[in-house]
């Protein structure tokens, strides 16, 4: 989950090119601030500010916004009732799910993003606590905008049968199309570095935007990986929310997966994840390898962020660490990443076809420190062969 406080300068924009945005919340109160959000944004507008799901549906031809910001819990249709139906009249619609931070909307959530949810984003406990509201514009606002790319690089959206959900898709195409900004050197032309000579002892995995759906779809496939060796993962996400991804991990990996805890001793044929809120770090302990949370300030705008696993595990295995970068806004994990590429270790990065959002593996892809740049469903394969002996 991002935590910056401020944000980037948006792009300039004429009215033509303004996103459209449509707020569906019950809450008068939350409609009002989101929109004044959008509002003062130079790049958005609010197409319509709307109380029920059923509004939505029922007026979503005549808005025809690009992004809509759909709240779970409304009487009449709730969010994730109205999804498919939104999704059924508007294929390409933009959905941001937005709830409160309560275990049953988590798993809402998770529901939505399967069914053709872009994102979510947790709306604070209190608007009153000046801080949290902070919080909750900036990442909203960093959500439809760069969501919303998708809106600029693709031709009118049109009338046509709701999408396949994710888990119904060929595993090749379970990721959506991409939406960041276009890569400032083309795929096929950046640099690739050798993979490491060294043998790797651990798997650190670093996602954000997309980022559930991609690792639930990585570590269903990479069993002989987390079998013989510890599997790290920082996914962008606040608490709660890392606690049912946890769960999910465990289900689609079918090895033990849970949020780590502070001191615990690192083993293989574990899955440790970041939980939300807490940077996850890696430490000597003896002979063995510790976890070490800590409540510092964010790092790259996240906590948890990426790159405070990725430096940390170094002063662990050296040279022996493969990570991979999956979609998400920002670039987190690229400095760690160069890091690990100085210490002798390896990187790949998820390409930009497969990725929700090619921010962050963009961001290492173009910073040449990746010795390979894959399709989602092509970097399981190859973890399990480089894990295996392969260095090609």
């Amino acid at each position: 989950m991002s935590i910056a406080l401020t944000s980037a300068p948006a792009p300039t924009s004429t009215r033509q090119d303004k996103l459209r945005v449509m707020v569906v919340d019950d809450s008068v109160v939350i409609r009002g601030m989101i929109s004044r959000w959008i509002g003062a944004e130079p790049d958005m507008e609010v197409a319509a500010s709307l109380r029920t799901g059923l509004d939505a549906v029922n007026q979503l031809e005549r808005i025809n916004p690009d992004v809509a910001v759909l709240d779970i819990e409304m009487p009449e249709l709730d969010g994730i009732s109205a999804l498919p139906k939104l999704l059924a009249k508007k294929r390409d619609l933009i959905i941001i799910m937005a709830s409160t931070l309560t275990r049953r909307n988590a798993e809402i959530s998770f529901k939505a993003l399967s069914l053709g949810a872009s994102d979510y984003i947790p709306k604070p406990e209190s608007t009153r606590e000046a801080s949290a509201a902070e919080t909750f514009r900036h990442d909203l606002i960093q959500k439809i905008r760069h969501l919303g790319a998708k809106v600029r690089r693709t031709a009118p959206a049109h009338v046509g049968p709701a999408p396949t959900p994710v888990h119904e898709r060929p595993r090749e195409a379970s990721a959506r199309a991409p939406m960041a900004s276009p890569a400032p050197v083309a795929q096929s032309q950046l640099t690739r570095r050798p993979f490491s000579t060294l043998a790797p002892r651990v798997l650190l995995i670093g996602s954000s935007t997309g980022g559930p759906q991609a690792l639930m779809s990585l570590v269903t496939e990479i069993g002989p990986v987390i079998d013989r060796f510890p599997v790290l993962i920082t996914q962008h996400m606040p608490p709660t929310f890392t606690t049912i991804l946890a769960e999910h991990l465990a289900r689609s990996s079918r090895r033990p997966a849970h949020e780590a805890v502070d001191g615990e001793i690192v083993k293989a044929g574990r899955i440790y994840l970041a939980p939300g809120g807490r940077h996850m770090r890696v430490v000597r302990h003896g002979a063995d390898v510790a976890i070490a949370l800590d409540d510092g300030p964010p790092v790259n705008f996240c906590k948890p962020a990426v790159d405070p696993l990725f430096t940390s595990a170094i002063e662990v295995w050296q040279g022996g660490i493969m990570s991979v970068i999956l979609t998400g806004m920002g670039s987190d994990g690229m400095r760690g990443g160069k890091d690990i590429v100085a210490a002798g270790g390896s990187v790949i990065a998820q390409d930009e076809a497969t990725s929700v959002v090619w921010g962050m593996p963009g961001a290492a892809a173009n910073a040449g420190i990746c010795a390979a740049i894959l399709p989602l469903n092509q970097i399981a394969p190859k973890l399990v062969r480089l894990f295996s002996g392969d260095r090609s």
